[in-house]
Order: C-alpha cells, then sequence, then structure tokens
C-alpha cells in the first residue's frame, strides 16, 4: 500500500480557492443517521450524490452520517485526536503529531466538511442495514489497524467488494476519497482539486458551517 496524499500536504493548502457560493442544500432523500446541519452539503456535492445514488446496484442505498460539520465540532476533533496521539508518542514534535493526525482529522482551514464539501458515507440493503466494509465507520488507523484505509490489504473479499460498488458509484459521480478514510468522499475543495487537476477549489470552509 502507498503512502497516501494527506490533506495537510502544503500541495493541498497552496491549491487556489475562488469560491462559487453555491448554497447549502438538504439531503432529505438519502438514508442514514445525520441529523440538522450534517444532513446539508452545497449543492454541486449535492446533485453528484444523486447521481451516485441512482448508479447503485438494485438493492443498496447510500447511507448519510455526516455532511455539513461545524467548525467548531472540527477544531474539537483535531484537539481530541492529536492529544491522544501525544499520549501513545511522547517523543514526537507539535508539527510531527500534526502531520500525523491528518490521516484521521483535517486541518480546518482544508477542511472538507466545513466546507460543505465532503460527507462520510456507507452502504445500506433494501432493508436498511450496513454492508460490512471491514471496519467501523470513523474508526481511527490505531483502531482498526489500518482497516480504515481504503485499499488496506487483507480485508475480507466481501468487505472488500462492498467497498469497491461504494467507491465505483461516488467516484464515477465526481467524488474523490480520502484515502485513509474509505467512508469519507470529496467534491469541489482544496483536496479534490489537487488530485483532479482542477485549477481551483470552488468550495471552502463556509461562514454558514462556522455558525451552525
Amino acid at each position: 500500500m502507498t503512502q497516501p496524499l494527506l490533506i495537510g500536504d502544503p500541495r493541498v493548502r497552496a491549491v487556489p480557492l475562488l469560491d462559487s457560493g453555491d448554497p447549502l442544500v438538504g439531503l432529505d432523500w438519502i438514508d442514514g443517521p445525520a441529523r440538522g446541519a450534517a444532513r446539508q452539503v452545497r449543492d454541486g456535492l449535492a446533485r453528484r450524490l444523486l447521481a451516485a445514488q441512482r448508479s447503485l446496484p438494485r438493492g443498496l442505498r447510500l447511507s448519510l452520517v455526516e455532511g455539513l460539520r461545524p467548525a467548531t465540532s472540527q477544531a474539537s476533533i483535531v484537539d481530541r485526536y492529536t492529544a491522544t496521539l501525544a499520549a501513545e508518542h511522547p517523543s514526537l514534535g507539535a508539527r510531527q503529531l500534526a502531520e500525523l493526525s491528518t490521516r484521521y482529522v483535517a486541518p480546518l482551514d482544508v477542511a472538507p466538511h466545513v466546507a460543505g464539501a465532503a460527507v462520510d458515507v456507507t452502504l445500506v440493503d433494501r432493508r436498511g442495514r450496513e454492508l460490512d466494509m471491514g471496519c467501523a465507520l470513523d474508526a481511527t488507523p490505531e483502531e482498526s489497524a489500518g482497516a480504515c484505509y481504503l485499499d488496506a490489504p487483507g480485508l475480507p473479499e466481501h468487505a472488500r467488494a462492498n467497498r469497491s460498488t461504494l467507491a465505483a458509484a461516488l467516484a464515477g459521480a465526481g467524488l474523490v476519497n480520502y484515502p485513509t478514510e474509505w467512508w469519507h468522499w470529496s467534491y469541489g475543495d482544496r483536496y479534490w482539486a489537487l488530485v483532479t487537476g482542477a485549477p481551483h477549489a470552488f468550495y471552502g470552509p463556509s461562514d454558514l458551517a462556522a455558525a451552525a
């Protein structure tokens, strides 16, 4: 498994941002536990998620765990996870800890969830039962022994097939995956722009997210 491009990479931060002004819209049609503001994303992402839903094999549906995330929540996740890493790796300096933490959570200035540009999703069957994806959604690299990576080795074949089905639908609709998290997909943010070769991002951290 190759070393993935992490979202804290200076090349991601260097991507220009020209926010399109696309509004946040509700994902009322999608299954899943997300509630309130977490069911909102930018309009361009919402349309692509609907296209991904329609491309799935019969009997399968997307399930939304989180879309938009308040800036305060993002900052809190960064602080908690970095503190956990510091306790586990006392020899690491602040810069190394910050880099390590980006395997699981994005720095606030480039966080796609805060921009309304990302979703955490999985698949459910016609009865609403979650498919086995090989590890729990939101498991850290430490908790999952690396199984959270999209292309993690050693996964059961059925879990790998389920991930491939999810990936085919979302990538086919124009989203990109954050490779350390099989569930995290984005569109229009700086990470997406760098991966796809777009000249700039058009979704940045949203004022609405800061107030959510």
